[in-house]
């Protein structure tokens, strides 16, 4: 077994889902058109990935593929986004596309540019929200990796702060995401057992995964997708 698949399997049970009234699924139909859209930041846009097609969400829609041979995607993930960008710029579109899977990666920007936890989490209530009454989407959302570890901040002032407040910003997303049905994976603990010990898995701007990095990331984001799948 890899590195990787033994990672995945070992957090597999950090994938869990909001319980609601109804546990959303992907179609059990397997020629359907599946659309997914993926809302976030740059690292959803892909920056640090050698081409656009190793970043994550093009490994999660390859994976998708295999089991949906029909299935589209539209990332409109862009770089510099804070949880304001995507409820303001991004999640019209998304909806207008009736999507069947929505991904969310979202709120480092809003960490480093002083968004308060507050406004932080009624962003998320709008957009889960608004996809939960406006979409019949299965919503996929992870924590924000640990900002601490990487090259970046590991040696910075500001390394403390920035890891206390991931935490905060944290317990945010997953209560939003539990609130609104989401399928929440766990990228923090991730990133916390493995950057320290695999530089590789991050670019050399010391901050942004690398191909090494974002096929980590499609990995576990894949468990909480295949979670929802629909047995046939």
């Amino acid at each position: 077994m890899t590195r990787i698949a033994a990672l995945v399997a070992l957090l597999a049970t950090a994938c869990t889902s909001g319980r609601g009234e109804s546990v959303r699924a992907l179609p059990a139909d397997r020629s359907a058109a599946v659309r997914y859209v993926a809302l976030g930041d740059s690292t959803v846009e892909g920056v640090g990935a050698s081409s656009p097609d190793r970043n994550y969400v093009s490994r999660v829609h390859e994976r998708l593929r295999d089991v949906y041979p029909n299935a589209r995607v539209t990332n409109l993930g862009a770089g510099g986004a804070t949880s304001a960008d995507v409820l303001v710029r991004q999640l019209d579109r998304a909806i207008e596309l009736r999507p069947h899977l929505v991904t969310l990666s979202i709120g480092p920007n809003d960490i480093t540019t002083r968004v308060t936890v507050d406004t932080y989490e009624k962003n998320l209530d709008t957009i889960l929200g608004r996809l939960r009454h406006e979409t019949t989407a299965v919503a996929v959302v992870n924590l924000i990796p640990d900002l601490a570890v990487t090259p970046r901040f590991r040696r910075s002032r500001a390394r403390d702060a920035v890891g206390r407040q991931t935490v905060v910003f944290n317990e945010a997303l997953e209560r939003q995401g539990r609130a609104h049905g989401a399928e929440l994976v766990d990228l923090y603990a991730a990133s916390r057992r493995e950057v320290p010990l695999h530089p590789e898995l991050i670019w050399s701007d010391g901050y942004h995964p690398s191909d090494a990095g974002y096929a980590l990331w499609a990995e576990l984001v894949w468990t909480g997708v295949e979670a929802r799948i629909a047995v046939r």
